[in-house]
């Protein structure tokens, strides 16, 4: 239920004309091959504002294969992880949900 929020505020905020991007990581990585059908997840994916996947996150919960079929990108640039300082360097705001 949660994740439906990230994806509602992310999706208002690309409407809005805002550079949103989502990166899924912690147990949300799960969550990919359910999201499949959900359609406020498909068309976050058709808008692209689903950045990536957490690639660490993704093996220790037993879902990298499925995840690297997702046509998301993994993201690992921060010893297997997602790097925030990345996303600051290229002038974005971090929002956690």
């Amino acid at each position: 239920m949660c994740f439906t929020h990230v994806l509602l505020n992310g999706l208002d905020m690309k409407e809005k004309g805002y550079d949103a991007r989502i990166i899924i990581e912690g147990e949300a990585v799960k969550l990919v091959k359910e999201l499949e059908e959900n359609k406020l997840f498909k068309k976050a994916k058709e808008q692209g504002i689903i950045d990536g996947i957490c690639k660490g996150c993704s093996a220790k919960l037993g879902v990298l294969e499925y995840n690297k079929k997702s046509g998301i990108p993994l993201i690992g640039d921060m010893k297997g992880h997602p790097s925030m300082e990345a996303y600051i360097k290229e002038g974005y705001d971090i929002i956690t949900l």
